[in-house]
């Protein structure tokens, strides 16, 4: 059954509070979800100073989370019952942390594909992230209406992402630099203008857009002109490690409480309230 917004509005809140109070000294804990995100992706999530919105702290840091997907992660872990941690990892160590046991699941914007499968175990879908263009409203490509108009495009992405694997070589004659470590650095890369396009999410375009307004996004959708993807590279997942069904079980159980339109509502949530937006 669908849960409504309203619904989880309240366990956010509950969440909120369980929060205020402190952590448990124990981060630990046999009841603490430990859940890993880079912090520096909005607006799926990024770090901010203090605990505004609903943000949560950060582990071994000062420093407060938040986005889509520590809203994610509070809805679930509250569903749980269960405390919540979030730990800060750079993009790459995130797959080998999950593999170990550092942390108990990755909510940081993974797409489910066949390669992070064999290493994986993954939820159903938590969003479903179309693929978009990001040019500068006066460079050659602001009018383009299709992939065949981004011939030439000097462009890159972020490094380990189907946008930077799979879309970029899609280009005809396309230049493509070296990938770029981050979602901010190859933000970065297009306003400094070492490229013309970056290829991304629609959600991080949109919050990129609020930052950089001289930014402009190229969206193909519903057209026979646009990058080619599968669904396995759309959809976004909740990583686990390969065979811990208990938790996979439950985080799905979670998951499908809510629909399309909840996970619609709370990246417009994140997106509204995301520090490049204010």
């Amino acid at each position: 059954m669908k849960r409504t917004i309203a619904s989880i509005i309240i366990i956010l809140a509950a969440a909120a509070l369980c929060f205020a109070g402190g952590q448990k000294e124990n981060s630990g804990s046999a009841n603490t979800l430990r859940v890993g995100m880079e912090c520096a992706y909005a607006p799926y999530n990024w770090a901010q100073s203090d605990d505004s919105n609903g943000a949560v702290p950060i582990s071994g840091s000062s420093d407060y989370a938040y986005g889509y997907d520590v809203m994610m992660a509070k809805y679930i872990a509250g569903e749980l019952g269960m405390d919540l941690e979030i730990v800060k990892l750079d993009w790459d160590s995130i797959p080998v942390a999950v593999q170990s046991g550092t942390i108990d699941c990755a909510i940081c914007g993974q797409s489910i594909t066949s390669e992070r499968l064999q290493t994986l175990d993954f939820s159903t879908p938590y969003y479903y992230a179309s693929i978009v263009g990001l040019t500068a409203k006066d460079s050659p490509y602001a009018d383009a209406k299709g992939l065949s108009d981004l011939k030439g495009a000097v462009c890159t992405s972020q490094l380990n992402t189907i946008w930077y694997d799979v879309c970029l070589p899609q280009i005809s004659n396309a230049k493509i630099l070296t990938a770029q470590e981050s979602a901010p650095a190859m933000l970065v890369a297009l306003n400094s203008g070492v490229c013309n396009l970056i290829v991304t999410d629609q959600p991080t375009a949109l919050a990129a857009c609020m930052a950089y307004p001289n930014m402009k996004v190229l969206d193909f959708s519903g057209t026979d002109d646009n990058f080619a993807v599968s669904d396995e590279e759309i959809n976004i997942g909740i990583s686990i490690r390969k065979g811990n069904t208990a938790l996979l079980d439950k985080v799905n159980a979670a998951l499908s409480k809510l629909d399309s339109s909840d996970f619609t509502s709370m990246m417009d949530e994140a997106i509204s309230v995301q520090p490049l937006a204010n």
